[in-house]
């Protein structure tokens, strides 16, 4: 929101309505803002832990599955 703030392309009362936030505290984020952006870009990026390369390998076999079973259909005649 605060990155919303900053952009300007709506007003601060538009986001804070929409996300039940009131707009003072986006005025204060607008604020804050700038001055701490580059501690959010600053940590660079964590290596991925073994939990994430277990499920990003079952969603790759999930995703192999189900395209499987889409192209069956197609060819069955099943599916338009």
């Amino acid at each position: 929101m605060a990155l919303a703030a900053v952009r300007g392309d709506k007003t601060i009362n538009e986001p804070a309505g929409l996300h039940e936030v009131h707009p003072t505290l986006i005025h204060s984020w607008k604020k804050q803002f700038p001055a701490n952006a580059g501690e959010l870009f600053a940590g660079g990026t964590k290596p991925p832990s073994a939990d994430h390369e277990t499920l990003q390998t079952q969603l790759h076999e999930q995703t192999g599955l189900l395209k499987t079973g889409l192209n069956w259909l197609k060819k069955s005649g099943s599916l338009g």
